[in-house]
């Protein structure tokens, strides 16, 4: 039995939950009101979804090279399922239970990352795989988002809360587990492929400088998106007096919108111009944007050019994944674990922006971005070694 939608569809689905991921950015503040916590029991709801990223990565690269990116995907969703029953388990009672609904979730989320970003190469015709990868962003960008705009429209309309995140995302999980179980991929396997990953072979890769300094590169992105994302309500609150906890957080919710736009964007643009160009153009773009945000006279120039920053963001992720993937495709799955495992950026690059906004000022703070994306915008003109 197999569905006659095309096969990327059910990929391009495992991107939208890939994207529930990032639910406990938006839930950390809601489950420090609801349950009283400190600020470091807080912190616990974001180190539980990213912890997975950095201990998990590489060995299910390693695993996937033997098994199969399906066989991943299908682990991860079933993972993620776990993570949202958890907690309707405990009747939402229980913050032990639901921070363990988190760490599946993040479990889930890794294995999708490892499995998705090349799988996607798999149902990608000849040439788009830059181009569908961006899209795939895009998609995750919508399950991102939702984790923010459910609760709010929850409460407006339904006297509801963030409880209603778990069964809804449960269901939307459930039926992508459905529909990838009855739908066949075929897997791309090099002719170069000779031995099967190992965590020596995943190493070995970093010896590479063009690799070494991609994933770094995710690294760095990854950690000023989160700095970015989290930082920009404190900019508005401290530049122009809005209000940090509604009207502040609308600096966050731009952000996004505009990441979603430029992924869709970058998927059609990529059509007609290539992934190492379109790297360079929008590590310039980031750039410019953040310098924006020193000179911006007024909140409206404010709000144009988070939007750019956003527009500039979209799509460094995949390009920088894509372009690795492609100059190493025998290797694809050795780079997804590494590239997955630098996501743990998120957790990084933010202290560092914290350490320096404390030191110096919150505008100094937006500096730590603006160099990682020079840093990008540097290693785009790398060219890759055979």
């Amino acid at each position: 039995m197999n569905f006659k939608l095309p096969k990327s569809t059910v990929i391009f689905l495992a991107f939208l939950v890939m994207g529930f991921g990032d639910v406990s950015g938006p839930l950390t503040s809601q489950l420090q009101a609801d349950f009283s916590l400190n600020n470091f029991q807080a912190g616990l709801v974001t180190f539980m979804a990213f912890i997975m990223f950095g201990i998990l990565s590489v060995p299910m690269g390693i695993y996937q090279d033997r098994k199969g990116r399906k066989h991943i995907l299908k682990i991860g969703l079933i993972a993620a399922f776990i993570g949202m029953a958890l907690p309707i388990l405990g009747n939402y009672s229980s913050f032990v239970l639901i921070l363990g609904g988190l760490l599946f979730l993040g479990t889930g989320a890794t294995m999708l990352q490892v499995a998705g970003n090349p799988i996607m190469r798999d149902v990608s015709p000849e040439g788009k795989y830059s181009r569908n990868l961006s899209y795939g962003q895009f998609v995750k960008a919508i399950g991102s988002l939702s984790g923010s705009l459910i609760p709010i429209l929850a409460a407006r309309y339904w006297g509801m809360d963030w409880k209603l995140l778990f069964p809804i995302y449960g269901v939307i999980i459930l039926i992508v587990i459905f529909y990838l179980w009855f739908t066949k991929v075929e897997e791309k396997q090099s002719e170069e492929k000779e031995k099967p990953a190992s965590l020596k072979s995943c190493m070995s890769l970093m010896k590479n400088p063009f690799v070494a300094l991609m994933v770094v590169g995710i690294f760095v992105y990854v950690g000023s998106e989160v700095s970015m994302s989290a930082k920009l309500p404190n900019y508005l609150a401290s530049n122009f007096d809005f209000d940090i906890k509604e009207k502040g957080l609308f600096g966050t919710l731009f952000f996004f919108i505009a990441l979603m736009t430029g992924r869709f964007l970058g998927g059609v643009i990529l059509d007609w111009l290539s992934p190492k160009k379109f790297l360079i153009i929008t590590s310039i773009i980031s750039i410019l944007g953040i310098g924006g945000l020193f000179i911006a006279p007024d909140e409206i120039f404010a709000f144009v050019f988070i939007f750019i920053i956003g527009l500039g963001f979209a799509n460094i992720f995949p390009l920088i994944f894509s372009i690795t993937v492609d100059a190493y495709p025998d290797r694809s799955n050795e780079i997804s674990g590494l590239m997955v495992t630098a996501i743990i950026g998120g957790a990084f690059v933010p202290v560092l922006f914290g350490i320096v906004a404390d030191l110096f000022g919150l505008m100094a703070g937006f500096l730590v971005p603006a160099l990682c994306m020079l840093f990008i915008l540097i290693i785009a003109f790398k060219p890759a070694k055979k």
